[in-house]
């Protein structure tokens, strides 16, 4: 789709759902609802809703990450492996 067939009144919306959902899934696509001239609403297709949040969620856990470093909470790779090794040699012997 092209952005200027994705920018639509809400009234071609109400009026052309179906088909307006068929072209969503068919091209992953976004469409911008207007309302009086300003957008209103962002409309997408359910896949791409689902690697939307599948990237915020990635997004999420780097800016937990980050600020973990940040506040000094982090231990280095090797100590938390050899915890690993000990709970493990600990518990299946």
């Amino acid at each position: 789709m092209k952005l200027s067939q994705d920018l639509k009144p809400v009234s071609y919306f109400k009026n052309n759902m179906a088909e307006v959902l068929r072209r969503l899934n068919e091209n992953q696509g976004t469409m911008i609802i207007t309302q009086n001239g300003e957008a209103k609403a962002a409309i997408i297709d359910i896949q791409a809703y689902e690697e939307l949040q599948e990237t915020l969620a990635m997004l999420e856990m780097l800016a937990q990450g980050t600020k973990s470093v940040a506040e000094g909470r982090y231990r280095p790779a090797d100590q938390v492996l050899q915890e690993f090794d000990e709970r493990i040699d600990k518990d299946f012997p």
